[in-house]
């Protein structure tokens, strides 16, 4: 009987979600970084951004709105604690990222091989991942 209760202590030591963990960061840092970018470029109103945003119908000024809140998404996903607002910043990421894609398939808007719908489909994609894999210490 000891023998068993040995084995299944082994057990439970070797499979530490170390793997989990790993992938959560991998993931997390990578739409961390996406996200960052993007919404600094919209604060900016850098490179595209004024063309991916007037060409679909909305006013300039969207992008103030748009790269704060990415920009407060992204704290609040990194920070440790807060697990309530991380819920909302995984939601608000999700929305914005499929909204920013159906604007530009509404708008007859797809760019270079789709890229405008499925760079933010790509982004919400990696939030879904990076929300699924959030440790115990990250959840409600």
């Amino acid at each position: 009987m000891s023998t068993i209760t040995d084995h299944a202590k082994i057990e439970k030591v070797g499979t530490r979600p170390t793997g989990r963990i790993a992938a959560y960061w991998t993931v997390t840092i990578i739409l961390a970084i996406s996200i960052t970018l993007s919404g600094i470029g919209q604060l900016l109103r850098y490179g595209g951004n004024v063309d991916l945003v007037t060409h679909i119908g909305f006013p300039l000024y969207v992008t103030n709105i748009l790269g704060a809140w990415k920009l407060l998404g992204v704290i609040a996903i990194v920070m440790p604690g807060f697990p309530r607002l991380k819920e909302w910043a995984y939601s608000g990421i999700f929305f914005l990222m499929t909204g920013a894609a159906l604007s530009h398939i509404f708008a007859h808007d797809y760019g270079a091989g789709g890229f405008n719908v499925l760079l933010p489909l790509f982004y919400a994609a990696l939030g879904i991942a990076s929300w699924a894999l959030r440790p115990k210490s990250r959840k409600l």
